[in-house]
């Protein structure tokens, strides 16, 4: 998996958003042929398709792509992954860390996998509760391990820039599949990521 370079992005895209930035500069009483503000409908074009460019990626291919045969059945624990999404329902960030873990059933998958999968879902509109649950689901489904647990701790800028306005507020969401069902496996995991 690798991300758009400016030289990649497409231009039929591009065109289109920018024509929309454009309109909302526009409407907000902000004049568009500002300096500072000349180019900015195609930058946040740019942007938005950088943002967004998960739904073009398959997070299953990234996973069988790097996936080995090996004799290790432990847990393998990824922690403290950052994390850039965009907000489905005001289309701000939220931002914050994911932890994921799974124990392999005679596969492991490339450690670099792992981060991946979580920016191929965060690059998309999103809740953290359904990213929580992509992360979790693609993982457990394509690699079958014995367990898969996730801990995603994030803060939206929905809450902070606007609406309720709380600066402190912080977002956790979590699941678990399989061996990390058992209290004991969950408890080791969720002492690890603490």
């Amino acid at each position: 998996m690798s991300y758009k370079t400016y030289e990649e992005y497409t231009q039929p895209f591009v065109d289109e958003i920018k024509s929309n930035y454009l309109s909302i500069i526009e409407n907000i009483g902000e004049d568009p042929s500002r300096n500072g503000i000349l180019k900015t409908p195609e930058r946040a074009a740019k942007a938005m398709q950088f943002l967004t460019q998960g739904y073009e990626m398959d997070p299953q291919k990234i996973l069988l792509g790097a996936m080995f045969e090996e004799d290790y059945d432990d847990m393998v624990l990824i922690k403290d992954i950052e994390l850039y999404s965009l907000c489905e329902h005001h289309m701000l960030p939220f931002f914050g860390k994911v932890h994921v873990a799974y124990i392999p059933n005679g596969k492991i998958v490339g450690l670099s996998k792992i981060p991946r999968i979580v920016d191929v879902f965060a690059r998309r509109l999103q809740v953290q509760e359904r990213l929580t649950h992509d992360i979790l689901e693609c993982i457990n489904d394509t690699l079958q391990p014995k367990g898969v647990a996730i801990v995603i701790e994030a803060q939206h800028m929905c809450m902070m820039m606007r609406g309720v306005q709380k600066q402190n507020s912080a977002t956790t969401t979590s699941g678990f599949r399989g061996e990390f069902k058992k209290q004991e496996t969950r408890n080791e995991f969720l002492k690890l990521i603490s």
